[in-house]
C-alpha cells in the first residue's frame, strides 16, 4: 500500500475518533519528504467545520493515531501535524522492492483503453508538430499497459477527402517506376500536386474527377489511392521506428474506413430528433454550445453539398470504438485547437446514445515554438519534417557523446546517440506541462545538466557503474537495507514514491509529472552517491548500499521505459 493511502486512513480514523464531524482523507504537503517528513494540513478545514479549536483537535488526532509507519508525529503551527516515518519501515518495504520486478507497483483491474494519437494526414509527411501527439499518446500507453490495462492502439489519420483528388490525378499521369520515385519525398509530391491544380484548370478538373471516381469505388483510383495510402503509412513507420514509437501499420485506422457507416450514424441522429437543416446542411444543434451572440453552435454532420466533415467522421468512430471494440473508456490526444470540436463530438455522442457510461476524453496539448516564440517552421514557412528532426537529434547527440566520453569506439558513439538523440527530444516534450507551449531547444535537451534526458540515463549508468567497476552482478546481491545516513534515508523514501508518482501522472495524463519524480530521484541519488561511499564501504553496509544502487537503476530504467525512453551502460 501506498504510503500516501496508509497516511490517509490513519490520520481520517484518528480524526473520527477526537471528534471530527467529518473525517475526509487528508491531504498532505510533503515539505521534506525526501527525509520521510510528511506534513498533514487537513485539520484546521476539519476544526473550522467541527466547531473546534484546531490545536486542540490536533492534540486528539495525535493522541488516537495509531501509526506505527512513523518514528514521531509532532504538533505545528495552528494545527499541523508533521509526520516522520520509520527508518525501519522505510527499510522493510525497500527490503521488500529487491525481490519485486515490479518495484512494488500492483496491477490494477484491467479497462480496456483506446488512445487516439499520432493521427497525421496521409497526404503529407509528419512534421514537428506531430511530435507532441505521438510522445505523449505512446507514453500514456505504456504506462496503462504496465498497470495491466487492454490498451488498444489508434491513429485516426486523414487518409479521405477532397485533398486526394489533386494527388491520384498527379498520380494517374505517372508510370510504375515513376510512382516509386515521386513519392519517395511525399512533401515535394504534395507540393507538386497542389500547384497543379492551382494552376491548371484541365488538371483541376480531374482531380475533382478523381474524387469522385475514388468515392464511387473506381478500381483505378483505388488501386493508385492504396498505394499513395500504403507509401505514406511507410513514412509513418520510418518515424516512429527513429524514436522508437510503439504505433505500427497494424495500428492505423484512417477515415476512409467509416465511410460506409456515416449513413447509419446520421440515421441514428435522426431517429434520436437530433438533426435539424440549416442552410442546406444537415446539423445537430446542442443548448450548451453557443457563441459570443447567444445563438446555438451547429455541429454539422453533413454539408450542403453532400459531403461529410470530421464531425460525422467521428461520431461514427465513437459508435465503432463502443459497439464494435467495446472500450471501457477513449482518450484523445490532439491539439488544444481541436477542444470544442470534440466537446461536440462527445455531447453530440451522448444525446445520440453512441457512448453510455464510457469515459470519452479528449487531451489537448500546447504548440512546439522557435526560440523567437513563433511557430516551428522552416525559412519560407513549411512544416520541419519530423524524420529530419529525429536525424539532427542522431547527429547532434553523436557529437556531444564524442566530447564528453572519446574513449568509446565510434560504433559504440553512434549506438548511444541513437538511444540518448530521440530520448532527448522524447523527454523534452514530455518534461513540460502537456497543456503549455514550450521552446524547442538542441542545446537544452542534450545538456547532461538539468531535468533531460541525458541527465536521467546519466544516472542510471552511474548506478549501474558501482557494479561494472566491481565485477558484480546486480542480481546476485544478498542483504539487509539499512538506513543509517540521512543520504539513505532519503533516497529510500524516494523509492517508495514512484507509484505515488504514475498514479499522479495519470491522474490527468500529464507525464511530466513522473518525469519531475525520475529527476528528483536523480538528484537525491547523486547526493548518497557523492556522500555515502558504497565499494569503500564494509558487511553488511556495502550489502545494502549496494542494493540501494540496484533498486535505483532498476527504478530510474523502468521509469524512463514508461516514457519511451530507452537507458545505455555506458556513455
Amino acid at each position: 500500500m501506498k504510503i500516501s493511502t496508509i497516511l490517509d486512513q490513519a490520520i481520517s480514523t484518528a480524526m473520527a475518533k477526537a471528534g471530527a464531524k467529518e473525517a475526509p482523507a487528508v491531504v498532505r504537503q510533503a515539505s521534506r519528504p525526501e527525509f520521510g517528513h510528511y506534513q498533514a494540513n487537513g485539520i484546521m478545514g476539519a476544526a473550522k467545520r467541527s466547531g473546534s479549536n484546531p490545536r486542540e483537535l490536533a492534540t486528539g488526532v495525535v493522541a488516537a493515531l495509531d501509526l506505527p509507519i512513523a518514528s514521531s508525529v509532532e504538533i505545528a503551527g495552528p494545527g499541523f501535524l508533521n509526520i516522520h516515518l520509520s527508518p525501519a519501515y522505510v527499510a522493510e518495504q525497500l527490503q521488500r522492492l529487491t525481490t519485486d520486478q515490479r518495484l512494488g507497483i500492483e496491477l490494477r483491474q484491467a479497462k480496456k483503453i483506446l488512445v487516439d494519437y499520432s493521427s497525421p494526414n496521409l497526404a503529407k509527411e509528419m512534421h514537428i508538430g506531430h511530435l507532441r501527439t505521438t510522445a505523449i499518446g505512446d507514453a500514456i500507453v505504456r504506462m496503462l499497459e504496465f498497470l495491466g490495462h487492454d490498451v488498444v492502439r489508434t491513429s485516426h489519420v486523414g487518409d479521405w477527402g477532397a485533398q486526394f483528388g489533386s494527388l491520384l490525378a498527379y498520380l494517374d499521369t505517372l508510370n510504375d517506376q515513376d510512382i516509386g520515385t515521386e513519392l519517395s519525398d511525399l512533401e515535394a509530391f504534395y507540393r507538386l500536386a497542389s500547384e497543379k491544380f492551382r494552376n491548371d484548370e484541365t488538371f483541376a478538373a480531374r482531380a475533382r474527377e478523381a474524387v469522385v471516381k475514388l468515392q464511387n469505388g473506381d478500381k483505378k483510383y483505388l488501386s493508385l489511392w492504396e498505394r499513395f495510402i500504403d507509401e505514406s503509412i511507410r513514412h509513418c513507420e520510418t518515424v516512429y521506428d527513429a524514436l522508437d514509437i510503439s504505433l505500427a501499420a497494424r495500428h492505423v485506422r484512417g477515415e476512409s474506413s467509416y465511410n460506409n457507416d456515416l449513413a447509419d450514424t446520421l440515421a441514428e441522429l435522426e431517429e434520436n430528433g437530433l438533426i435539424e437543416e440549416s442552410d442546406g446542411a444537415l446539423c445537430v444543434f446542442l443548448d450548451e454550445f453557443r457563441g459570443k451572440d447567444g445563438k446555438p453552435l451547429p455541429a454539422i454532420v453533413r454539408k450542403s453539398d453532400g459531403g461529410y466533415p470530421y464531425m460525422a467522421t467521428d461520431l461514427a468512430a465513437v459508435r465503432y470504438r463502443v459497439r464494435e471494440l467495446h472500450v471501457d473508456s477513449a482518450l484523445y490526444v490532439v491539439g488544444a485547437p481541436q477542444t470544442l470540436h470534440f466537446q461536440q463530438v462527445f455531447a453530440v455522442a451522448r444525446k445520440a446514445g453512441f457512448i453510455a457510461d464510457q469515459d470519452f476524453r479528449h487531451l489537448p496539448f500546447g504548440s512546439i515554438l522557435k526560440s523567437d516564440g513563433k511557430m516551428f517552421k522552416t525559412r519560407d514557412g513549411a512544416d520541419v519534417k519530423l524524420i529530419d528532426v529525429a536525424d539532427e537529434a542522431n547527429t547532434r547527440a553523436f557529437e556531444v557523446v564524442s566530447e564528453k566520453n572519446p574513449s568509446l569506439s565510434e560504433n559504440e558513439r553512434r549506438q548511444v546517440a541513437r538511444v540518448i538523440g530521440p530520448g532527448a527530444m522524447k523527454y523534452a516534450e514530455l518534461s513540460k506541462n502537456r497543456t503549455t507551449d514550450y521552446i524547442f531547444d538542441w542545446d537544452t535537451m542534450l545538456s547532461f545538466d538539468g531535468n533531460t534526458a541525458p541527465y536521467l540515463q546519466y544516472a542510471y549508468t552511474r548506478a549501474r557503474g558501482v557494479f561494472r567497476r566491481a565485477d558484480l552482478n546486480a542480481g546476485t546481491i544478498q542483504g539487509t537495507i539499512i538506513l543509517y545516513e540521512p543520504a539513505e534515508m532519503a533516497l529510500g523514501v524516494k523509492l517508495l514514491q514512484f507509484e505515488e508518482a504514475l498514479d499522479a501522472t495519470l491522474e490527468d495524463y500529464q507525464p511530466n509529472l513522473l518525469c519531475n519524480y525520475l529527476f528528483e530521484l536523480a538528484g537525491t541519488f547523486s547526493t548518497f552517491y557523492e556522500t555515502c561511499p558504497v565499494l569503500k564501504a564494509e558487511g553488511e553496509l556495502r550489502q545494502s548500499r549496494l542494493l540501494l544502487c540496484d533498486l535505483t537503476a532498476r527504478t530510474l530504467q523502468t521509469g524512463l521505459s514508461l516514457l519511451g525512453i530507452k537507458t545505455v551502460e555506458q556513455m
